[in-house]
């Protein structure tokens, strides 16, 4: 029988990440989760007052505590030098309030997406004009990908053109779900467009491009705000028009042509950091099940001791921490090969984590009965968001068929190899 090669598969924190996997572990828990109501009736306050998408001051405020305790820019590791692995488990803290804790961080998505694109592919000049600004938090940004009338889960049906205009680009088209578009502190728009009209394309996968739009550029108009299950985002989900919007062509990131490719260098990471947040979302769920099956009677007995009710929550720890593996696995694949080595592993965890979210979020909604479909516990939301996390950066469907691909597309071994 042949030698199998052994390999050490350590999913452990490094020293220096877990001492800021303790901080951020305290922050999340002493400041964050105890902002959250605030956060909420501020928001409202701004809605009512005309101003929806505007960041409430509690934000702010936390926003200010983060940077003080030097938990800023943490997913990218020029910046925080943590590793995958580490990230993964910090990460999974700031998914205990999936929103509140990555935007103190300035790890939110679509700017943790856009930085770790701009750093990838950006020249010096651009570089200067927009990923500075984004790294220290002084503007914000938007990715336009997703169009409504394509199946965008295919990035390659993109139709919003970029034709050339003598010295410069035009873009028609529209697109929607641009996270981030309707935040007033969003100041550039990473739009993925059609450029066969520019450059010459031999294949459907390199026929598109990413096109660098300043928000206020004339012709960019936002039509709407899109809710997601009845929820509002901060931030915002807009849908765009491009009329006729006119920009120099040294405003493309990369080549003409690299379209695809770009955008998967931020496609990439940004599956795992929702992965390792799904984590933290149902562990959190998991536990208010816990406490609440604890603390209610019913027909006699503490909910804790109902049979049904302790093998659901038995089932919920297993899937957590099966789930949790996984994701600490494809962090530690993307340490060893990075992103591109590792695509089938983060299509795994793709299916995976959020799957598994919403199960235990559901079972966690339904041990709270009529209160768990309320405001006064987070599992609507975040049981939205984890619902949301099997359609974002590539639908269930598509990570089944790379997935699929792998299995098939390889050799097969003999039974000594």
């Amino acid at each position: 029988m042949a030698n199998r090669r052994s390999r050490k598969l350590d999913l452990s924190i490094s020293e220096s990440g877990r001492n800021i996997y303790g901080v951020v572990r305290e922050f999340v828990r002493d400041y964050v989760v105890p902002a959250e109501k605030k956060y909420s009736l501020q928001i409202e306050q701004l809605r009512q007052a005309g101003k929806p998408n505007h960041p409430p001051e509690i934000l702010k405020d936390l926003t200010r505590e983060a940077r003080s305790l030097g938990l800023w820019n943490l997913f990218m590791e020029s910046q925080s030098g943590l590793s995958q692995v580490d990230y993964a488990w910090i990460a999974e803290e700031t998914g205990r309030s999936p929103f509140i804790a990555p935007a103190t961080m300035n790890s939110l998505s679509p700017d943790s997406g856009n930085m770790e694109m701009l750093a990838k592919w950006a020249n010096a000049p651009q570089r200067k004009e927009w990923l500075e600004p984004l790294l220290s938090g002084d503007i914000r940004s938007a990715f336009s990908m997703t169009e409504p009338d394509v199946a965008s889960g295919d990035a390659t049906n993109m139709q919003l053109t970029a034709e050339p205009h003598g010295e410069n680009i035009v873009l028609r088209g529209r697109k929607w779900f641009t996270t981030g578009a309707a935040d007033p502190r969003c100041r550039v728009l990473l739009v993925v467009a059609n450029s066969e009209a520019i450059h010459q394309a031999s294949t459907r996968h390199d026929k598109h491009s990413v096109l660098i739009v300043p928000s206020d550029t004339r012709g960019v108009r936002m039509d709407r705000v899109l809710p997601v299950f009845g929820f509002y985002d901060q931030q915002g989900h807009a849908e765009i028009v491009y009329d006729d919007v006119v920009i120099p062509r040294e405003n493309v990131l990369g080549h003409f042509g690299d379209g695809f490719k770009v955008a998967q260098s931020r496609l990439g990471p940004g599956r795992v950091h929702h992965c390792m947040r799904a984590i933290g979302m149902a562990q959190r769920a998991y536990d208010l099940a816990v406490s609440r099956s604890k603390g209610r009677t019913a027909f006699g007995k503490r909910l804790a001791d109902q049979d049904v009710l302790r093998a659901q929550l038995v089932e919920c720890s297993l899937e957590i921490e099966q789930a949790r593996l996984q994701v600490l696995a494809t962090a530690h694949r993307v340490d060893e090969v990075g992103v591109s080595g590792a695509r089938t592993e983060i299509s795994k965890a793709k299916l995976i984590a959020p799957r598994m979210a919403q199960r235990v979020i559901d079972r966690s909604i339904q041990i709270h009965g009529a209160a768990g479909v309320t405001g006064d516990f987070p599992m609507a939301e975040v049981f939205s968001r984890a619902r949301t996390l099997r359609i974002v950066d590539g639908p269930d469907e598509v990570h089944v068929r790379a997935i699929a691909k792998s299995i098939f597309d390889k050799p097969e071994r003999g039974e000594d190899g």
